[in-house]
């Protein structure tokens, strides 16, 4: 009895797909149509970025250029962050940028992104005179509004891993930015799947920051740290 009870139960709980062949054709449409709307994000990304994607060799000169924070362990750059950072201190050396903006996050006491990015970049060969930092960067939209309110830049160099700079490229021109992406080539493992993955649905919310520019989480009073590292710099 309790057995017959539980096969009908279940029974009940399963969907049921209609039976008539308009019903099949309007879920078939509504499916298309929920794939669509997940899939436009990431192709506005595609489009925002455009043809501004360049190699570290290839990039175009400028006096800024941005490096997104990516993680630390034990208080030192991520692996991802450390190819980032490598990029940038390549940049610098072969002088297609002038200034380093590292942005990253500093919420708390125990956790600093900025700094331990300039610490890898000095201990790299960039001047600490060269390297500006913004403590408030806790997502790729905070950064590129942050750097173009708080620090003045209108035009930049962007680093990141490959399947980032998109977004950031995208979202930095919402800002109003004029920036050119350098996507760091990255081991396909593990952290490489999880980002790519994680950009499809990181997609949407960029989409509605650039069609809505809120305010960043902080925004503070401007900042003359770029100005003066340019200066310093001729």
């Amino acid at each position: 009895m309790r057995m017959r009870m539980r096969m009908r139960m279940r029974a009940r709980m399963r969907p049921r797909l209609p039976r008539t062949r308009t019903g099949q054709r309007r879920l078939v449409q509504a499916v298309v149509a929920v794939c669509v709307l997940a899939l436009l994000p990431a192709t506005w990304l595609y489009v925002a970025a455009g043809d501004r994607l360049r190699t570290t060799a290839g990039a175009p000169r400028a006096d800024v250029a941005v490096v997104f924070g990516a993680g630390l362990w034990h208080g030192e750059p991520s692996p991802y962050l450390a190819h980032r950072l490598d990029a940038a201190a390549t940049l610098y050396r072969e002088g297609r940028i002038k200034v380093l903006l590292v942005t990253g996050d500093n919420s708390r006491e125990d956790y600093d992104e900025p700094d331990a990015m300039r610490a890898y970049l000095t201990a790299h060969g960039v001047p600490a005179a060269r390297i500006v930092t913004d403590y408030a960067g806790f997502d790729t939209w905070d950064s590129c509004v942050r750097a173009k309110k708080i620090f003045g830049v209108d035009r930049a160099v962007l680093v990141s891993q490959g399947f980032h700079i998109r977004r950031a490229v995208a979202l930095c021109d919402a800002a109003g930015i004029d920036s050119y992406g350098v996507g760091v080539e990255a081991a396909h493992d593990v952290t490489w799947y999880y980002g790519g993955t994680r950009e499809v649905f990181a997609a949407g919310k960029a989409a509605l920051e650039a069609a809505f520019r809120p305010d960043p989480r902080f925004l503070g009073r401007k900042e003359p740290g770029i100005a003066r590292a340019l200066a310093g710099a001729g």
